[in-house]
């Protein structure tokens, strides 16, 4: 086992997936939607990473918002995360066992029913 330095602090991870589900579908709304949240959460999600970057990743205007060059930039990067993110959690999900259903029954049952 390697011994790595702690990571650093980041935002909230809502936040993250705030940003990348609106970077990907184009607005706050539809992002809402997909992460079954309000448009406002999703704006208070977006406008703490923002303050916790110190940079604009959307311009808000009155017909909706656009990615700034900055947070063009960072939106394939967190797209790729997300999507090895989704993949992990795939490959998690295989290795749970199959379940093992046992029947119980008394005999006369189970000559009659159960077996052919």
């Amino acid at each position: 086992m390697s011994v790595s330095p702690p990571r650093p602090k980041g935002p909230p991870l809502n936040a993250l997936r705030a940003f990348e589900a609106a970077a990907r579908l184009g607005g706050f709304a539809l992002a809402a939607e997909e992460l079954s949240v309000t448009p406002g959460a999703v704006s208070q999600h977006i406008r703490a990473l923002e303050d916790w970057a110190g940079v604009a990743l959307f311009e808000r205007r009155a017909q909706g918002v656009r990615l700034t060059p900055e947070g063009a930039a960072l939106a394939p990067r967190f797209a790729r995360a997300f999507d090895a993110m989704g993949e992990a959690v795939r490959e998690l999900q295989g290795l749970r066992p199959e379940p093992v259903i046992s029947i119980a029954a008394l005999p006369s049952v189970a000559q009659l029913w159960l077996l052919p």
